[in-house]
């Protein structure tokens, strides 16, 4: 029995373990640099900590263990010590010519520890050759900038394969296992090398493949859906398809599951020991994941299961004991028999029943004046942009040719797959790569993850290249198209035509072992009504022959160029387009499975003039010696591009269910709003909006239906009637709802009514726990109000266990989360994290000045299963609500900000492997110099605090910057009228504008009138000096009192080489200078009262309003007291004399920047600045837990007086940085990283 029957046996008969994880159990060692050494690297150039798989080297006796621990609990095939075992991974440690070596010798302890337990327990162990992911990917590019960007080859992957798995082989291992594939490319380019290996240097040993499900969108990092990544890597007939890492069991359900229904393959499952917590660790107990995988094999989902990160001896023991009474999967028999699969980032299936596949025509350089264009001026984005047209057009599959003389094709169609690749809407579909050059169809196949379609090989250049040809698309898992060309040339009779298409058939599925189904045969469409009489009958050959393959060649497709059998009427639209749509009607009956054609121009068969489409047929079937000249005579009578138009309104004449119809099958949507709202003013005959839906809408969707059956309709045709459907169902909805809502008064007089049915839905609103700004938060509540939803407003600082009690006790539909400071982002991470751990589903909107879609999809998202999404402003908020609410929008929706939420975390990932950092003393070496010996800082007028109370906000108002107060009410003007007072001009919004602008001043001058408002300041002066990245302040006896933390740009930048920290202002203390630092806070009180007094009137303009000029007035106050800073308490600059526009544009010298903010953004920094102005005593401005300012009509900051002090962002910060930052304010790493979470460099 072969090893191959051998493991196939047991695995029908019972569920086989494999281990655990290799990394966990090395850490558990508390391994240092010098154990990784040991002696032979002893004196090794590069740190070498971290490289486990080197351990097979230094310390084999470890390794050995970890391989007899797991065995002792039951495993029975082990992974060698190699995930990093390729010379592209061992790169990274300088050791990349010990690549073979390693593999080597991980392979032979783990061969010994099989031989071991083998003899020992009597049941057969194996090792299986553990081939990692490495640290590249084919299908993502590094550089946000250049998406086209790869930093590895598909060949220099298959090399470092290929040395890998000799030394796994050589080394004993009985199985290749391709694991952890996170890029279903370099997965391809892995079993390339496999297959290669085997052709040529070793017998073939079972193969599983286990990708990588990175979140529940249930797609690889490089997009591809569970079903697609199958397809992809199924041609190589793995022993079993699996999934592991990344996720626990209760998250990989749904993926296994999946995957068990779309593979005979066995299936194979080592999750995570749950999900990593904040310390990266795992604590899913051995009990509670083997309760997990047990339901997996209870629902016989798997054959070979195990564990991942965080998993353990212990963990393999009890799923052991877990699995051991349960019977396997038993894989089915076929998945999808007779059916061409194909995939892109999803899959894509043609079977008997499958309507004809549009294959985009437009990406091709021969057939597209417009993209050789754009080709060859390297305007690859706008070249995109045609793909993405045809896409959206109905194309299902896109080919791709770049076969032109001036073009380099190979590298022109790898820059293009490269691009097309990071455009999620277009790589969603299968790739045909088209070329007459072989080279240049192997470039497009090494780019491509999905399974592609290879067009075209033939029978042209002999048998011997047709088979090397085929055997290497066989190994890339290509479908292939076959030319109807043989050695003597191209067929042009039918008979000929099925000759050559027969013979190739035979030596591809008799002497290649290719898949029948991914056989495509392109019979030659070629050019009829040329004036010759030899080709009159090209078109009948070619349906004869489809005809003929159909009947006696089992699983071939046929395809073909449709535009070639018009080429005779170039220029000709209208006579070319109806020429297309007839030959395919026929074509389809034939047995035409697809075709490359313009998927956005092809008429209706019934709808072509009837003139012309007798014509069409005559030409076609050759019917008329004199067809030719007649079609020509047509054609010559119309304009160069005549079409009939929507503006041919004869239609308009019939009545109103005839015209819906017609607007539905035309895909014309400018009538369709009027036309549904007479339908409904007829009462008699549509007493419900609903009857119209029922009636002429769908009686014209179903004909529709009927056309696209037939081959009559094709795909893009039916797209546009969907659209024009929404648009009629979309005026509908309204009065719909306004049925509803009389129903839910005929409940009330029944006693049945529930108060909530009134409303469109209800929104729960809070800013979160810490923070104290709702401006924002308000300005939603009323336009949703308006909208006629619900709203209840929990406040502000709402703890996560308040919200979670009223979202439950107000039954509501939604949740909206507010904040401004940082921190509040890691509380809606909480809030998140609550909400899914107490199995609520209500959808989570997410807003506030800090937030972002970024941060919405990469940190909070992922955290809760049901629909989380940021809106930006209150003018998105009710499409959002009513998107999530909608019964036929909600579905749509999600699925569209999900797929837009998993590229984001994907551009956010590939941007931090992406990114250079520089280390910090090199970023130290680099400061900002200033020459301190032709320095003298300016002592200020006093050493200590001053007080400011009740401060005239008359002397505010010219220090107003009003930009931000227009942005509040989300009035911006266009340029050049963008800012104040230039927005009143605006055409759009200047009216509005001015009028809020009149309102703001009046309920201002109140304010001042009445003394409603006060404002109150603190502000002080202390001498420094810098100490590296931080400032020493001192106190009275010049002794150091106060340390203010200071934090270093670390991101590699070109050109520029300063790394700026706030500490490069002031003067070291190595100088022997005295240097000064000043600080402040303001604010403005009574801004609650006023809006208490507004609430009790129900006068939402008013409180919001207050608020905003409240904020105004602070940020006023600080750049007042700046001024007088400068001028006046501090001296520095005191013949200053600016316009308050020149302020607001920081035409000064000196900064003064804020903690939280770009120049320091750690919050904490704040309370050492309390305790120098003593703020809460003096001013009553306190400090929330999140260190939000309390009023929030509060601003504070550091003075700078240095003229060479400027604003800087901080940005991303390594680890390196963060370690040191916590020593230095004697902190954890873990508290400094919660409160700097949007600036690390690194996933914590």
């Amino acid at each position: 029995m072969s090893l191959h029957e051998e493991l196939r046996k047991t695995l029908t008969e019972r569920i086989m373990l494999l281990d655990g994880a290799m990394g966990t159990m090395i850490q558990k060692h508390k391994l240092e640099e010098a154990d990784y050494r040991g002696e032979e690297f002893k004196n090794f150039d590069k740190n070498l900590k971290g490289n486990n798989d080197l351990l097979s080297l230094t310390q084999p006796e470890i390794i050995l263990n970890i391989h007899r621990g797991y065995l002792e609990a039951g495993s029975e095939i082990i992974e060698t010590n190699t995930f990093n075992g390729t010379s592209i991974s061992q790169a990274d440690y300088g050791l990349e010519h010990l690549a073979y070596r390693l593999n080597y010798e991980s392979a032979k302890l783990a061969k010994q520890a099989t031989v071991e337990y083998t003899q020992k327990t009597g049941i057969k162990r194996y090792v299986a050759g553990a081939v990692g992911p490495t640290n590249k990917t084919l299908s993502i590019s590094p550089s946000v900038e250049r998406p086209d960007f790869r930093n590895i080859t598909f060949d220099e992957l298959f090399d470092a394969y290929s040395e890998q798995c000799r030394g796994l082989l050589d080394g004993g291992s009985d199985i290749l296992m391709v694991e952890t594939i996170f890029d279903t490319a370099n997965c391809k380019a892995a079993l390339y090398a496999i297959q290669t290996l085997f052709e040529k240097e070793y017998k073939p040993v079972p193969i599983i493949i286990s990708g990588t499900i990175v979140d529940q969108s249930g797609r690889t990092l490089s997009g591809q859906t569970t079903e697609a990544f199958i397809i992809s890597v199924s041609h190589v007939n793995p022993l079993a398809i699996g999934l592991n890492c990344a996720l626990g069991a209760p998250q990989m359900r749904p993926f296994i599951e999946a995957l068990s229904n779309n593979t005979t393959a066995f299936v194979s499952c080592y999750p995570n020991a749950g999900l990593p917590n904040t310390f990266g660790e795992y604590d899913e107990t051995p009990e509670s994941m083997a309760k997990d995988i047990a339901a997996f094999a209870n629902d016989g989902f798997v054959n070979l299961v195990g564990g991942c990160c965080g998993s353990t001896p212990d963990h393999i023991k009890a799923i052991a004991d877990a699995v051991r009474p349960i019977k396997p999967r038993v894989p089915p028999k076929s998945c999808f028999d007779g059916f061409t699969v194909l995939s892109g980032l999803e899959p894509f299936r043609i079977g008997k029943y499958t309507n004809f596949v549009n294959i985009g025509e437009r990406c091709n350089v021969a057939g597209s004046r417009k993209f050789l264009r754009l080709i060859k001026e390297n305007k690859y984005d706008d070249a995109l942009t045609i793909a993405k047209e045809q896409v959206e057009n109905g194309a299902q599959v896109l080919d791709i040719n770049m076969d032109e003389g001036m073009l380099d094709a190979v590298s022109c169609i790898t820059k293009f797959l490269n691009l097309l690749s990071s455009e999620p809407d277009v790589a969603k579909v299968p790739i045909c790569v088209d070329s007459s050059n072989f080279d240049v169809v192997e470039a497009g196949l090494k780019v491509l993850q999905g399974k592609c379609i290879a067009n075209s090989i033939s029978l042209k250049e002999g048998e011997e290249e047709f088979i090397k040809k085929a055997n290497k698309l066989k190994k890339y898992g290509a479908a292939v198209v076959i030319m109807a060309f043989d050695e003597i040339g191209q067929a042009a009779e039918a008979d000929r035509k099925f000759e050559i298409c027969k013979r190739s058939y035979d030596i591809l599925v008799d002497k290649v072992g290719f898949n029948r189904n991914d056989i495509i045969f392109d019979p030659n469409i070629l050019t009829i009504a040329t004036g010759y009489d030899e080709h009159n009958e090209y078109g009948m050959f070619f349906l004869e022959a489809a005809k003929m393959i159909k009947d006696n060649l089992p699983g071939a497709r046929i395809s073909g160029g449709v535009s070639n059998i018009s080429f005779s009427f170039r220029g000709m639209e209208t006579v070319r387009e109806a020429m297309h749509s007839v030959f395919l009607f026929h074509a389809i009956k034939a047995g035409m499975d697809m075709g490359i054609v313009n998927a956005g121009c092809l008429p209706v068969y019934d709808d072509i003039e009837p003139e012309l489409r007798n014509l069409c047929e005559s030409v076609l079937w050759n019917k008329d010696p004199n067809a030719t000249e007649k079609l020509l005579t047509y054609a010559q009578s119309l304009s160069k591009h005549a079409k009939k138009t929507e503006a041919d309104d004869v239609w308009r004449s019939l009545n109103v269910e005839e015209r819906l119809e017609y607007s539905l099958v035309k895909g014309i949507d400018k009538f369709v709003v009027d036309d549904t709202e007479e339908a409904r003013q007829l009462k008699d005959k549509y007493p419900r909006p609903l009857n119209i839906i029922e009636g002429p809408l769908m009686k014209g969707m179903s004909t529709v239906g009927d056309l696209f059956g037939a081959g009559k309709m094709f795909l893009p045709q039916v797209i546009k009637s969907a659209r024009v459907m929404k648009k009629a169902v979309g005026h509908l909805i309204p009065y719909m709802e306004k049925e509803k809502e009389e129903s839910m008064k005929e409940l009330m007089a029944k006693g049945e009514w529930n108060p909530n049915k009134m409303y469109n839905g209800v929104v729960l609103m809070a800013t979160v726990k810490g923070d104290v700004h709702d401006i924002g938060k308000n300005i939603v509540a009323v336009v949703l109000g308006c909208n006629n939803y619900k709203v209840i407003d929990l406040g502000v600082m709402c703890p996560c266990e308040k919200i979670i009690e009223a979202a439950i006790r107000e039954n509501v539909d939604i949740v909206g989360l507010s904040g401004l400071i940082t921190p509040s982002l890691d509380e809606m991470i909480h809030v998140a994290k609550e909400f899914q751990r107490n199995n609520l589903q209500i959808p989570i909107l997410i807003g506030g000045a800090t937030t972002s879609k970024q941060h919405t999809a990469v940190k909070i998202s992922p955290r809760y299963k049901s629909p989380v999404v940021h809106v930006l402003d209150a003018s998105k908020s009710v499409v959002v609500c009513s998107s999530l609410l909608g019964d036929i929008s909600r579905e749509e929706f999600m699925e569209m900000t999900i797929e837009e939420y998993d590229e984001i975390r994907e551009d956010y990932y590939e941007g931090l492997k992406d990114k250079k950092y520089v280390t910090l003393s090199d970023a130290r070496k680099n400061k900002h110099q200033i020459d301190w010996s032709d320095f003298k800082p300016v002592e200020p007028q006093f050493i200590g605090r001053k007080v400011l109370k009740d401060y005239d906000l008359k002397k505010l108002i010219n220090y107003i910057d009003w930009k931000p107060f227009f942005d509040v009410w989300q009035l911006r003007g266009k340029y050049p009228n963008r800012g104040y007072p230039k927005i009143f001009n605006d055409a759009t919004v200047g009216a509005e504008a001015k009028k809020i602008f009149d309102d703001a001043n009046k309920l201002l001058n109140s304010f001042i009138e009445k003394k409603s408002l006060v404002a109150d300041g603190v502000f002080s002066f202390h001498k420094c000096n810098a100490d590296t990245d931080d400032i020493l302040v001192y106190d009275e006896n010049d002794q150091v009192a106060h340390r203010l933390y200071g934090l270093r740009q670390q991101a590699a930048k070109d050109g520029e080489q300063v790394y700026y920290c706030l500490s490069d202002f002031i003067a070291p203390k190595e100088t022997g200078l005295t240097d000064y630092i000043g600080c402040f806070a303001v604010t403005i009180h009574g801004v609650d009262e006023i809006c208490k007094e507004f609430e009790a009137k129900f006068d939402d303009y008013n409180i919001i309003m207050t608020k905003a000029l409240a904020d105004r007035l602070a940020e006023a106050f600080a750049e007042e007291l700046h001024e007088r800073v400068r001028k006046e308490f501090w001296g520095y600059n005191s013949a200053e004399n600016l316009s308050s526009e020149d302020m607001h544009k920081i035409k000064y010298p000196g900064i003064r920047p804020a903690p939280g903010y770009p120049s320091q953004p750690d919050h904490t920094e704040k309370v050492t600045m309390w305790e120098l102005l003593d703020a809460e005593k003096l001013c009553g401005i306190s400090l929330t837990e999140s260190l939000a300012m309390n009023p929030a009509a509060s601003v504070s900051g550091l003075y700078f007086a240095n003229p060479k002090s400027l604003y800087f962002a901080v940005g991303k910060v390594t680890e390196e940085q963060i370690k040191d930052y916590a020593q230095r304010k004697e902190m954890s790493k873990e508290t400094i990283e919660r409160w700097l979470s949007p600036n690390l460099s690194y996933d914590v």
